[in-house]
């Protein structure tokens, strides 16, 4: 845990940029920055929450507990936001938030945080600006789970895997088979033997869980049609 200037950040969010440097001072005092271990919990769904999350390193799953088992919701790259919905909107966390990597977060005191969208017009502004790519996002990810079958949705999380967080066709996968199959709303089982069928055919190679992604037009057309 420790207390940095805020005014001194390089991870400065795109909204927190539009703040000046008084301003910034006054937030560096109402928030803590933590570090967090792969597979530490950041925050949990249910408990109480008083902090808007800002992420400032790393990579975490968004993740919610169902009436028979957990949806990893979306993948989260630093920098991004986390909370805002939950915490302003209600005060409880809906859903858990879990480091897949080490991770450094800052916890901001939510009426801060108020104060700062009041009286902060461009700051405002670039938080519904994520707000809005957020729910972009999701809804498209909600239609393609609906309509895909496994075996696309399975190829659409390889393609974000590489193109949105890893910016490369060789990357680690952060999640075990199982949390894969809670993403994409299917078993252990069907994952393993989706990703055994790709390398059979040459679409990826994959070892453990390291994947490299051999042919990325099947990989698309798969995607592409379900």
């Amino acid at each position: 845990m420790d207390i940095h200037d805020c005014s001194n950040c390089i991870n400065k969010s795109t909204a927190a940029k539009e703040l000046d440097e008084d301003v910034l001072k006054v937030m560096s005092k109402n928030k803590v920055e933590v570090s967090f271990k792969k597979g530490d919990i950041i925050f949990k769904q249910d408990s109480y929450s008083t902090n808007i999350v800002y992420l400032k390193a790393g990579l975490v799953k968004i993740h919610m507990q169902g009436p028979c088992r957990e949806k990893i919701l979306r993948i989260v790259k630093a920098p991004s936001y986390l909370g805002i919905p939950t915490t302003i909107g209600d005060k409880i966390n809906h859903y858990s938030a879990t480091a897949l990597e080490n991770t450094k977060v800052c916890f901001i005191d939510v009426n801060e945080f108020k104060k700062l969208i009041y009286g902060n017009g461009k700051f405002a502004y670039e938080i519904i600006m994520e707000l809005c790519r957020n729910e972009l996002i999701d809804d498209l990810r909600c239609v393609n789970q609906a309509q895909k079958q496994i075996p696309g949705r399975v190829a659409e999380s390889l393609l974000n895997f590489s193109r949105q967080i890893y910016n490369s066709n060789k990357f680690i996968l952060p999640l075990s088979r199982s949390e894969l199959g809670d993403m994409v709303g299917t078993s252990r089982e069907s994952i393993c033997r989706i990703l055994i069928d790709f390398s059979n055919e040459k679409i990826i190679d994959i070892k453990a869980k390291e994947v490299s992604i051999l042919n990325i037009e099947k990989l698309e057309q798969i995607c592409k049609k379900g």
